[in-house]
């Protein structure tokens, strides 16, 4: 059963950077895209950036390109998010998900998700 776990979350001033990895078990990747989520209270689970697991292609939503990285380490199984120059409205619960489906940005498209980490940006 594929499991997905979430870590490096926690309290950063304004300004800071953090580093969220996703550790996968339970299956083989290959050929899945794996993708980063945020989530805020009362707000819709939105895309922030997509991998894909074989050739380590990223995408990412228009508005967290220039702050945002996501890479992959396979023979680690992990995922990371490479947070900079973080902002209060970026407090949110960080979710990573696998998706079979390519380059998809939709959260109905992804089948597997971890419990997420809460990131939270003081001012």
């Amino acid at each position: 059963q594929v499991q997905l776990v979430e870590s490096g979350g926690g309290l950063v001033q304004a300004g800071g950077s953090l580093r969220l990895s996703c550790g996968a078990s339970g299956g083989t990747f290959t050929g899945y895209d794996m993708g980063w989520f945020r989530q805020a209270p009362g707000k819709e689970r939105t895309f922030l950036a997509g991998i894909t697991w074989s050739g380590g292609v990223a995408y990412y939503a228009d508005s967290m390109k220039a702050r945002f990285t996501i890479s992959r380490n396979s023979a680690k199984n992990t995922v990371y998010l490479q947070m900079s120059s973080l902002k209060p409205e970026d407090t949110a619960v960080y979710f990573c998900a696998a998706s079979r489906f390519p380059g998809r940005r939709q959260p109905d498209d992804y089948s597997y998700w971890g419990q997420g980490t809460q990131v939270t940006v003081s001012s």
